[in-house]
Formats: structure tokens, C-alpha cells, sequence
């Protein structure tokens, strides 16, 4: 049996678990017998096909590959946390208030340079920010949107540009709206206003 025919063993145990959603070591071992392999290599099949499976209570889940585009994401979001958690760290070491709910959270007042989807520039003040969102105030509700912000540290120095997707909004006054986002992608740097 050469390490080929093992591979597409395990290709073929692979895609039965993705059909079924797992697969059981006897199953594996079927496999191998409808090759015509000794039902006892099928560890050495499990050990091609580990990568795509799970094993969880005497059953190998199939667990889908991370693409590209995935690993992308959660770069960007590690990225995101981290400027988020510097731009707290050094705000709660300029005021004391902390406030805890879901996620430590810190009122974070703050005018804040903003630019809509159709980029047009707009001003805002923050309320609260955590490590997964803000709370913005504005004179229009932008729910849905993705807005880009600029958030300056407290010393004025090393601003960060994030892009913020709006996910409710609350009319609060008059012609004034809380919108409350997530946080989607970061970036050092100041918020560029068109001409």
C-alpha cells in the first residue's frame, strides 16, 4: 500500500464525513477494506485525514479548512483589539472610571472625525467604546452603515482609523441618534477627508 493510495483513503473518509458530518473508526476501516487495504492501517488513514476532523465522543467531526479570506478576517480583527485595547489602556490611565457590562466597557467621550459610505465627512462624539465597539452620537441615524472613524489617543499622538458597521441606532433627542457599531477593521493612521 503506497502512501497514494493512503492519501485517497483519506480523501474519500474525509468527504464521507463532510457528507455525513462524521465518521466512525469503523467506518474508516470500511474504507479500507473497499480499497483492499488491511482494515488495522486505518490510523495511519485518520492521520492523513486529521486536519479536516474533530474528534469529539468516539465520533471524527468534519471540520471545514480556514480559507484565505477567513484568516484575513481574524487578523484584521486581532489587529482591531489590540489598537482598541492600547487606545483604553492609555484613556483609563487618564481617567478612572471604569464601567463593566458584557465586555469592560469605558465611557469614552470624545469628538470623533468621521466618513460615511458616500464619504462625505460628518462629526461625532463617542459615549463608550470596548474592544469589539463604540457608541456614537450624531445628528443622523447610520444604521446598517459602514462608517469610518478616527480616534485620536488622549496625548493627541498615534491616531486610529477604524471602519465601524452600524448595527442599531436609537433616536435619543431631536434630530440626534446614539448608533451603536462593531468594530471591522483597523488601521494606524488619520482619517483622510476628501477634497
Amino acid at each position: 500500500m503506497t502512501a497514494t493510495d493512503l492519501k485517497g483513503i483519506a480523501n474519500s473518509v474525509v468527504s464521507r464525513a463532510k457528507r455525513q458530518g462524521y465518521v466512525l473508526p469503523r467506518e474508516i476501516r470500511q474504507e479500507l477494506s473497499q480499497a483492499g487495504a488491511p482494515d488495522s492501517m486505518w490510523k495511519d488513514v485518520l492521520a492523513l485525514a486529521r486536519p479536516s476532523l474533530s474528534y469529539r465522543k468516539g465520533r471524527y467531526y468534519y471540520v471545514p479548512a480556514v480559507t484565505e479570506r477567513v484568516r484575513q478576517e481574524q487578523d484584521q480583527q486581532q489587529l482591531v483589539r489590540q489598537a482598541v485595547e492600547q487606545l483604553i489602556d492609555q484613556y483609563k490611565s487618564t481617567s478612572s472610571q471604569l464601567e463593566r457590562r458584557g465586555q469592560n466597557r469605558i465611557a469614552f467621550v470624545q469628538v470623533i472625525k468621521a466618513q460615511t459610505e458616500d464619504q462625505r465627512p460628518i462629526t461625532l462624539l463617542s459615549r463608550d467604546l470596548s474592544v469589539s465597539g463604540i457608541r456614537l452620537i450624531g445628528t443622523r441615524s447610520l444604521l446598517g452603515q459602514r462608517v469610518r472613524i478616527q480616534i485620536s489617543s488622549p496625548d493627541g499622538s498615534n491616531p486610529w482609523c477604524f471602519t465601524v458597521r452600524i448595527l442599531w441606532t436609537c433616536a435619543v433627542g431631536e434630530d440626534l441618534f446614539e448608533n451603536g457599531g462593531l468594530f471591522v477593521e483597523a488601521a494606524p493612521g488619520s482619517l483622510e477627508q476628501p477634497n
